[in-house]
């Protein structure tokens, strides 16, 4: 097995490939892993980062009050073919601004199906509102770039309603949140020669050569 240091540029790529990751934060010296899902976007000129869709809970109060996170992203094919990335950055809540469609940004009565057609829309071209010196709503710009996948609210409005004596009247939280990305790191495993060399099958012996 060789493994190697990967480039920012083939990290990031993995990163936009990717939507299942896990997202790691602490409180008090005490570290939290949980996945997630989430979308790649870096604008035309400007600093990557990873959106996100969630709901009230552990990870949002570790990370409002400590936003230093890192995201790890896995791809495994076999014990020594992987690639593995990780994102170190902030955590960034994206409040719903005055005069926003705060509407449009609730999570979905029902889940889309993986096979239903995707949305209009795309990281880099969305209808996204603008305030009155035209800066784009932030939140909505996640929502926008979130709600291209199939699920994009899940798994946090399943884990919500799924809390165990939870009041049926209390109503769904969302909350949109931005990683920014400061600094990225990979390595890339691949299978050499003498790998491929230990791991083949022997040829079985003819039938004449057997024990007797």
């Amino acid at each position: 097995m060789v493994i190697r240091e990967m480039s920012r540029e083939e990290c990031l790529r993995v990163l936009a490939g990717a939507r299942l990751a896990r997202l790691a934060c602490t409180h008090e010296n005490q570290p939290y892993v949980v996945p997630v899902y989430l979308a790649f976007h870096q604008p035309s000129g400007g600093e990557p980062c990873l959106y996100g869709f969630t709901t009230p809970g552990q990870k949002v109060a570790w990370m409002r009050a400590n936003p230093l996170v890192c995201v790890e992203v896995d791809e495994v094919a076999a014990y020594d073919q992987w690639v593995s990335v990780i994102a170190i950055g902030r955590y960034e809540e994206l409040p719903e601004t005055p005069g926003s469609d705060g509407a449009r940004l609730r999570a979905p009565e029902r889940p889309r199906l993986v096979d239903e057609a995707t949305p209009a829309g795309s990281a880099d071209s969305c209808d996204c509102q603008c305030d009155d010196e035209g800066r784009v709503d932030e939140r909505e710009r996640a929502w926008q770039i979130l709600k291209t996948h199939p699920m994009w609210q899940e798994p946090s409005c399943t884990a919500w309603a799924a809390r165990p004596h939870r009041d049926l009247a209390e109503p769904l939280i969302p909350i949109f949140y931005r990683i920014r990305i400061d600094r990225v790191t990979g390595h890339e495993a691949t299978r050499d020669a003498r790998d491929a060399t230990s791991n083949a099958v022997p040829d079985p012996l003819p039938l004449g050569d057997e024990a007797s």
